[in-house]
């Protein structure tokens, strides 16, 4: 314990010795943030070029390429752009400040600029509708194309066929047990959530207090749908798998349950209408040779 606490003052005393430096550099970055958000654009630019000079970091390098195109040294903020790229700044960033610079000279280079920025991943749809900048170019046909994109850019899963093929799902539903006319056994409420990336179910059992989510997304790595299930229970389930003949269909891999014994999952959804979906889950002990139904739902959609 004595040799810990001698290491913790120590470290202690080797963090003041640069605690000055630090500070003062904290605070070079706070004055150009104000200035920044103040619009100060010759502040801005001359508190950045400090930055940049000694602890270079990409918002610095952007931040002062847009300053200096805000003050109308467009020479200068060509300059600092592209070199900015080789400093780390992402290529959409370079891209976009370029074209920024060159909105109020040179269109032409201004939408291959800003047309290279939205084909690399930019996706800031909001500064592409307010920044003044490219007030120029919003009348050209070309704007309209290159928002699109960047539209796109920004919400990349609402137009993506996979992720949308679960969407079947999404609604406010009442769950009874299937083929029956039996008292609802829960209802459930499935929701779009992380700019349409994510269907999250929200599960509420209707006799017990027993409730949980689950999160759906595509994998588009792995090239699958996967599913994460907690509940207020503490358990958890992951499961994947594919929309096969419009069937959404998941499995869980073998898991040691309580009594030492495997346990495998297949989980599967079927659109039976568009306000009626059956939910029916199986469970197998022995490798996937016999099933048995652990439950049957159909999903009632809410009127």
């Amino acid at each position: 314990m004595r040799l810990l606490i001698s290491f913790v003052t120590l470290m202690f005393f080797v963090a003041s010795l640069h605690a000055p430096s630090a500070r003062a550099e904290v605070s070079l970055g706070a004055q150009a943030d104000a200035a920044y958000t103040a619009k100060d654009w010759r502040k801005t630019a001359e508190l950045y070029r400090k930055i940049v000079d000694s602890h270079p970091d990409n918002s610095a390098w952007y931040r002062l390429g847009f300053a200096l195109v805000k003050l109308g040294r467009n020479d200068e903020a060509i300059a600092v752009f592209t070199h900015a790229e080789s400093k780390g700044l992402p290529k959409f960033y370079v891209e976009f400040g370029l074209a920024l610079t060159y909105a109020a000279s040179d269109r032409d280079k201004a939408f291959e600029h800003l047309q290279n920025a939205a084909a690399n991943g930019f996706n800031l749809t909001h500064v592409m509708e307010t920044e003044d900048l490219l007030a120029p170019l919003r009348a050209d046909a070309r704007f309209a194309k290159i928002l699109d994109q960047v539209r796109k850019n920004e919400m990349p899963c609402a137009n993506t066929v996979e992720n949308r093929q679960f969407d079947f799902w999404i609604g406010e539903w009442n769950v009874v047990v299937s083929g029956t006319e039996a008292p609802q056994v829960g209802s459930s409420k499935i929701e779009l959530i992380l700019n349409q990336c994510v269907v999250l179910e929200n599960w509420t059992s209707a006799r017990s207090p027993y409730a949980g989510k689950s999160f759906n997304i595509y994998n588009t790595d792995l090239k699958r749908w996967e599913q994460f299930w907690v509940d207020n229970i503490g358990g958890t389930i992951f499961f994947h798998g594919n929309l096969q003949n419009g069937v959404m269909d998941y499995w869980m891999d073998d898991v040691r349950q309580p009594d030492g014994k495997m346990l495998r999952r297949h989980l599967q959804f079927f659109k039976l209408d568009a306000d009626t979906v059956r939910q029916f889950s199986q469970g197998s002990n022995d490798g996937g040779k016999t099933w048995s139904a652990e439950y049957d739902f159909t999903y009632r959609r809410k009127k």
